[in-house]
C-alpha cells in the first residue's frame, strides 16, 4: 500500500507543471504588460502551491504509516527501463526512513516557499511560467530522493540541474541572469561526470545498480581500491551539486533568479542532494575511510573559505549564498566523519533557518523595491548599505530573521545549535580510536586530520556569527539609510509572504528537538538517530569504532562552541555598531574578500577565455568556416556547371534536339544489341 502511493508524490507536481505550463503558453505577456493583465491566471495561484501542499499532505500520511514500522524499504517497480544483456534497470521507486525524511523536507519547506511566491511574484508578467518551473523542480527532486537505484536517482539529479537552469536564468532578458543559469548548468555537468563514472564502476564491479544489491556487494569489499575509487567519484558528483571546493562557483551566481528560487535551491532541494547521496551511499563510504576523511576535509575547507568571503559581501542575498556554501561544508564534515545522522540533522535544521533567512531577505527586497519604485530611486535594493533600521517598519520579518541568525550562529536552544554541535562533537570523538583516525590522507594521520577539521569548524563558527550579525545589524538595526521619502513607503510584507516566514521561525525554534543529545535531556533523546538507524546505523558504527566522549568533555565542547558564537556576535556588534564612511553604497568595495578572492576572474582567465579563443580560432575559423566555405563553394560551382549545361542543351534549336534524339536512339539500340 505504501509503495503504491509513491508515484502520486511525483505526479502531483508534474500535473502542476503541465497545467501552469499550458497557461503560460496560452497567455504569453506582451511587451510592457503586467502580470495582472496577461499571465496571472487565478488557476495558477491555486494549482502552483496547491499541488505541492497536496504532496506534503500525502507525505505526512505516508510518514504516519511508516512510523508504525517499516522493517524493509517499500519498493515499487514501474516497469523496465534499460534491458541490455545482463544490465536490466527498472523504473524503481523506494521509500525508507532516509527518503521519507527528505520527502517531508522537500514538500514541507517547498510548500511554504510556493505560498510565499504568490506575493513575491504577483506582479511578474511570467507568473505562470515561474510556477511551472517551480513545480518541475520539486518533481525532479522527489525523483532524486525516491529513486530506488543509482540510474533512477540520476534522472532526478539531472532533472534538478535542468530546473535550476530554468529558474536561475528565469529573467533571461538580462544577460547576467542568463549567464548565471548557464554557469550553474555547466559546472554541475562537471560534477555529474564523476557520478556517471561511479555508476560505471559500480556496475562493472557488482553487476548491480539498485541500492540494496550494490551496497551489499560493495560492503563486503570494503577497503579495496575499487570501493575507494567509487566513493571518490561519487563525491565529485556531490561536490558539483552541493557546491564544494572547487565546484562551488555556480552557487553565488544562482542569486540571479527570484529570491524564493534561492530559498528552494539553497534550503530544501538541489544543494542538499550531495549530502543525501553520501548518506544514501553510507555503506560505500564506510568501506573507504580515506574517502570519508577527504569528504570531511573538503567540507571543512569549503566551510571556512566561504565564511571568509561572506564577511565582506554587501548584497544581502550574496551573504546568504556564501553562508549556504559554508553550511553545506559543515554537513559534509558530518557525513564524512561517519556521523550520518548529524549531517542529515544539520541538513534539516538548515532547511528551516536558511529558508527563513532567504524568505526574510525576499520580504526586505520586496519592501525596498516597492519603496524605490514609489520614489523613482534607482539604487540597489539588495545592498545592505542602503538599508538600516528596517525593524521599525518590518517588525515581524526582523524578529524572524533575528531568530534565524541566532540559530545559524549556534545559540541554544535554537535548531542550529544542536545540529552544528553534534557534528563538531562527532568529529572530535572520532579523532581517537576510530577507523578514520587510523587512516591517512596524503600521508597525514587521520587523527591529526580530524582534530584539524574540528579546529577549522570552530573557526568557521566564529566567522559565521560575525558575518550573520553584521548582516542583521546593517539590515534591521541602527540608523535608517533608505532616505526620508522611501521610509514612508516601507512596510511589512503582505500576509501571504509573512505567514510562511513565521512558520519557518517556529520550526527554527523547535527543530532542535528532532535529535536532542543525551547531555541535554530537554525532551525525547535522539529521535532522528533512532529514525535513521535502519538506513545509516551500521555504517555509522563501522566508522565510529571506539570513539566516544564522556559528559565532561562534551560539556567543554558545548561551552567552547557557544562561547565562540557569542564572541563572534560581540565582535560584529562592536565593529558594525555604526556604519563608517568606507561602508557607503556609493563606495565600490575592491577588497579581496569582496571580490571573492578573484576566483571568478581566475576561472575566466584560465578556462573561459582560452576555450572561447579555441572555439573562435580553431572551431569557427579553422573548421566551421572552412568546411562551410568548401561546401558552399563546391555546391555553388556544381550548381553553376549544371545550370550552364542545361542552358546549352535547352536553347530552343529544334535541329539540335533532332540530332540528340537520333544519337540517343542509336545508343540505346547498340546497348540492347550488345546485351
Amino acid at each position: 500500500m505504501i509503495a503504491a502511493l509513491l508515484p502520486l508524490l511525483i505526479v502531483l507536481p508534474v500535473l502542476g507543471f503541465l497545467v501552469n505550463g499550458a497557461i503560460a503558453l496560452t497567455r504569453r505577456p506582451t511587451t510592457g504588460a503586467s502580470a495582472s493583465s496577461t499571465a496571472r491566471h487565478p488557476l495558477v495561484t491555486v494549482v502552483g502551491p496547491g499541488v505541492v501542499i497536496a504532496a506534503f499532505a500525502l507525505a505526512v500520511a505516508l510518514f504516519m504509516r511508516v512510523r508504525v514500522g517499516l522493517p524493509a524499504p517499500a519498493v515499487l517497480s514501474l516497469g523496465q527501463w534499460m534491458p541490455v544483456g545482463n544490465l536490466v534497470v527498472d523504473w524503481t521507486l523506494q521509500l525508507d526512513q532516509l527518503s521519507m525524511l527528505m520527502v517531508l523536507v522537500i514538500t514541507g519547506v517547498g510548500s511554504l516557499i510556493h505560498v510565499f511566491s504568490i506575493g513575491y511574484m504577483r506582479d511578474d508578467a511570467s507568473y505562470a511560467r515561474y510556477f511551472a518551473y517551480l513545480n518541475l523542480f520539486v518533481a525532479f527532486m522527489l525523483v532524486l530522493v525516491l529513486g530506488g537505484s543509482y540510474p533512477v536517482m540520476f534522472v532526478g539529479w539531472e532533472g534538478v540541474g535542468l530546473a535550476s537552469y530554468l529558474l536561475i536564468g528565469f529573467w533571461f532578458g538580462d544577460k547576467a541572469n542568463a549567464d548565471a543559469g548557464k554557469k550553474a548548468f555547466v559546472v554541475n555537468r562537471v560534477g555529474d561526470f564523476g557520478f556517471l563514472v561511479a555508476m560505471f564502476l559500480i556496475w562493472t564491479t557488482t553487476q548491480k545498480l539498485d541500492f540494496e544489491g550494490a551496497h551489499a556487494a560493495l560492503g563486503a569489499m570494503g577497503g579495496t581500491p575499487v570501493v575507494l575509487a567509487i566513493a571518490l567519484f561519487l563525491f565529485v558528483g556531490c561536490a558539483g551539486k552541493s557546491a564544494q571546493l572547487p565546484l562551488y562557483i555556480w552557487l553565488p551566481d544562482a542569486m540571479a533568479g527570484p529570491t524564493p528560487v534561492s530559498a528552494l535551491i539553497h534550503a530544501a532541494t538541489m544543494v542538499t542532494a550531495g549530502v543525501y547521496l553520501v548518506a544514501r551511499a553510507a555503506p560505500i563510504f564506510a568501506g573507504a575511510p580515506e574517502a570519508s576523511l577527504l569528504v570531511s576535509t573538503i567540507g571543512a575547507l569549503t566551510a571556512l573559505f566561504a565564511a571568509t568571503i561572506a564577511l565582506r559581501q554587501w548584497d544581502i542575498k550574496k551573504v546568504l549564498a556564501y553562508s549556504t556554501v559554508s553550511q553545506l561544508g559543515y554537513m559534509f564534515v558530518g557525513v564524512g566523519a561517519g556521523a550520518y545522522t548529524a549531517g542529515v540533522f544539520h541538513l534539516v535544521t538548515h532547511a528551516f533557518f536558511k529558508a527563513l533567512l532567504f524568505l526574510g531577505a525576499g520580504s526586505v527586497i520586496h519592501a525596498m523595491h516597492h519603496a524605490y519604485h514609489q520614489t523613482h530611486r534607482h539604487d540597489d535594493p539588495q545592498d545592505m548599505r542602503n538599508m538600516g533600521g528596517l525593524a521599525r517598519f518590518m517588525p515581524a520579518t526582523a524578529t524572524a530573521m533575528t531568530l534565524a541568525t541566532l540559530a545559524i550562529a549556534g545559540i541554544p536552544p535554537l535548531a542550529g545549535f544542536f545540529s552544528k554541535d553534534e557534528i563538531l562533537a562527532a568529529v572530535f570523538s572520532r579523532a581517537h580510536g576510530s577507523p578514520l583516525a587510523s587512516a591517512t590522507l596524503l600521508g597525514i594521520p587521520g587523527s591529526m586530520v580530524l582534530y584539524t577539521v574540528y579546529g577549522v569548524g570552530i573557526l568557521t563558527a566564529l566567522l559565521t556569527a560575525i558575518y550573520m550579525t553584521r548582516m542583521l545589524l546593517f539590515t534591521f538595526y541602527g540608523s535608517n539609510r533608505t532616505g526620508e521619502a522611501e521610509q514612508a513607503a516601507l512596510h511589512e510584507a503582505p500576509a501571504v509572504m509573512t505567514a510562511p516566514v513565521l512558520v519557518l521561525a517556529l520550526l527554527t525554534v523547535a527543530g532542535g528537538w528532532l535529535n536532542l543529545p543525551a547531555l541535554l535531556p530537554m525532551g525525547p533523546v535522539g529521535l532522528l538517530e533512532q529514525w535513521l538507524e535502519p538506513v545509516t546505523g551500521a555504517s555509522a558504527r563501522a566508522l565510529s569504532g571506539a570513539g566516544h566522549l564522556d559528559h565532561t568533555t562534551e560539556l567543554v565542547l558545548v561551552g567552547v562552541a557557544v562561547g565562540v558564537a557569542l564572541l563572534g556576535m560581540t565582535i560584529a556588534a562592536v565593529r558594525y555598531r555604526q556604519p563608517g564612511a568606507d561602508q557607503s553604497a556609493a563606495t565600490k568595495d575592491t577588497t579581496l574578500l569582496a571580490r571573492a578572492y578573484g576566483v571568478d576572474a581566475l576561472v575566466d582567465a584560465l578556462i573561459v577565455r582560452p576555450v572561447q579563443a579555441f572555439a573562435g580560432v580553431v572551431l569557427d575559423r579553422g573548421i566551421d568556416r572552412t568546411v562551410d566555405r568548401g561546401f558552399s563553394a563546391g555546391g555553388s560551382l556544381l550548381s553553376r556547371t549544371a545550370s550552364l549545361m542545361g542552358a546549352r542543351l535547352q536553347d530552343g534549336d529544334m535541329g539540335k534536339y533532332a540530332w540528340m534524339l537520333a544519337a540517343g536512339a542509336l545508343a540505346l539500340i547498340a546497348a540492347l544489341t550488345l546485351t
